[in-house]
């Protein structure tokens, strides 16, 4: 599956004869999927239907849905009320019997309120076929909308696996910072605990055993770098494999972050410190390009 931005917006028309259709959607990203229709009145009905042309195709994001419908012109049509003018000449003669006079010519009948009724083209068309039109059209921009979002995804996803790979780079170089050599960390405890003998007051073997201990456990980064290695390749995997992976990821950046912060803190080297900042800025980076995936 490809990989989807939650940003994207997509228009598809249609027609018939008296009619034309315009179909809008804008997404932006979201927690979940949230749908918010707009439709002229009459076809509200649409909407049920709609949502479900969505939830097939689209797992995430804030969508704005509108529809417009329009006349292709503004003619009328003309209506005869039959019965009513038989109704009306049938009076008009039974009145000239009794009182005498003209009868009243076709100008006067169709003069007379509810003779002739007029409607709008759109009040004649077949609803049914023109509702199943309409949402014809409305799976084509839903298409056009899911195929906006994997071509910005797919940009996305170059971006964030170029990030993920930055900080795999820079983990190698904190593995293999000279500082990390078990010589150099043991004459750095020799330096600490030395220090430790010279501040106190009396030489206690058991707490300096526990200082050195300490002291170790502190300088000891390799589960961090481990549990890296395995969110770099996890993110790799998710980025490869494609689909609504965004939370999984955004859970990932978290970890990055976590076991990040922890090398920084950990540290008893300038030069892996700084390439922990440099992990950081790029683990910032990599978390504001998901708030837009899928």
């Amino acid at each position: 599956m490809a990989l989807q931005s939650m940003t994207g917006f997509a228009r598809a028309e249609g027609e018939n004869e008296e009619l034309s259709w315009l179909w809008e959607i804008r997404s932006v990203n979201g927690k979940g999927l949230d749908l918010r229709f707009r439709t002229p009145s009459g076809f509200e009905s649409l909407e049920i239907e709609a949502r479900k042309l969505v939830q097939k195709a689209i797992t995430r994001g804030n969508l704005q849905v509108a529809l417009q419908v329009r006349q292709k012109s503004s003619r009328q049509m003309i209506n005869i009320n039959e019965q009513l003018i038989e109704e009306l000449v049938a009076a008009s003669a039974n009145l000239q019997q009794k009182l005498g006079g003209p009868m009243p010519g076709p100008a006067d009948v169709l003069g007379i309120k509810g003779v002739v009724e007029t409607s709008d083209i759109f009040d004649a068309v077949d609803r049914d076929q023109l509702c199943g039109d309409i949402l014809n059209t409305f799976k084509d921009a839903v298409a056009f909308l899911s195929q906006a979002r994997t071509e910005e995804g797919s940009a996305i996803g170059k971006t964030l696996l170029s990030q993920v790979e930055k900080i795999g780079l820079l983990l190698e170089k904190i593995e293999q910072d000279p500082s990390r050599e078990p010589e150099l960390i043991k004459q750095s405890l020799h330096a600490q605990i030395a220090k430790l003998i010279t501040d106190s007051e009396g030489f206690n073997e058991q707490r300096l055993h526990q200082e050195a201990v300490l002291l170790a456990a502190k300088a000891d980064i390799q589960e961090e770098i481990d549990r890296l290695k395995v969110h770099v390749n996890s993110s790799k995997s998710l980025l490869s494999k494609g689909g609504a992976v965004g939370r999984k990821l955004d859970f990932l950046a978290q970890e990055f972050n976590r076991e990040c912060n922890t090398i920084c803190s950990k540290s008893n080297s300038s030069t892996v410190t700084s390439w922990g900042l440099d992990m950081k800025l790029v683990i910032d980076q990599f978390r504001e390009q998901l708030q837009n995936m899928e």
